[in-house]
């Protein structure tokens, strides 16, 4: 299948022009202009072309490969699968859950609350924004998430969604039928092997072992759209983390 790269140069509602070193002709780049305003109605504005991006790409049969610098964009990577008659399961994997809701968060951080959105949990303004229909907990895989904030971990513990709290479970877990959209934050990846993330946290799993899990994934022939939550450039002073990543990313979409 062809891979249709698709960039989101944005952290938020905040432009991220670091990341647009990563594109060459062929890639489809969103950066529409964004009005003064609420920073949620700035990022609907932002999903809502990505979404017609994502559908364009999958009706073309093309497999739609979101690169942005956060994890709310799967918001819109969702609502154009969905616009494009695709009923995905999502395997998400991150060091954090990005389950939280305003009334769980400690930090009111909105890039740690895009997993809940996508179920209908908490805050729907961006989902209801670019048309997206809740997609059922059990559809959902949740791995690693290392680091849960006490009210967030209740949230997870109370779902229905899949936690997998070791990555290696998914070589032996059995894959569910049908399409899968696989959400990739860089951050999962031990600190050791990439280091440019804005979140560190301590632990998680080497390239290696996420190479062999990603691998497992791209042999089912079933990966129908991938989302990548990027490493932060300005931190990235040798470029190892960008390597790494990229080379995870190319192994998952094959």
């Amino acid at each position: 299948m062809n891979n249709r790269m698709i960039l989101t140069p944005f952290f938020l509602d905040q432009a991220l022009p670091d990341l647009e070193g990563l594109t060459s002709e062929d890639w489809w780049s969103n950066k529409p202009e964004l009005a003064q305003g609420e920073a949620q109605e700035r990022m609907v504005v932002l999903y809502r072309p990505l979404a017609e991006m994502v559908k364009t790409a999958v009706q073309a049969g093309e497999r739609p490969v979101s690169v942005a610098g956060d994890c709310c964009t799967t918001i819109g990577v969702l609502a154009g699968l969905q616009q494009a008659r695709l009923n995905p399961t999502l395997i998400w994997f991150d060091a954090h859950g990005d389950f939280n809701t305003w009334a769980t968060t400690p930090s009111g951080f909105l890039g740690g609350m895009p997993l809940a959105m996508l179920v209908g949990l908490g805050d729907q303004t961006m989902g209801q924004g670019v048309g997206l229909t809740s997609l059922p907990e059990p559809q959902v895989v949740l791995t690693d998430a290392r680091d849960l904030d006490p009210g967030e971990r209740d949230n997870v513990e109370r779902s229905a969604i899949i936690h997998l709290a070791d990555v290696s479970m998914l070589l032996e877990y059995p894959l569910p039928a049908g399409p899968l959209y696989v959400h990739f934050d860089a951050d999962v990846i031990n600190n050791e092997d990439a280091p440019a993330m804005n979140y560190p946290t301590e632990g998680g799993p080497s390239p290696a072992v996420l190479g062999r899990v990603f691998d497992r994934l791209a042999d089912s022939g079933r990966v129908a759209a991938v989302s990548l939550s990027a490493w932060n450039p300005a931190l990235d002073v040798d470029g190892r983390s960008r390597e790494v990543v990229m080379s995870l990313l190319g192994r998952l979409i094959r």
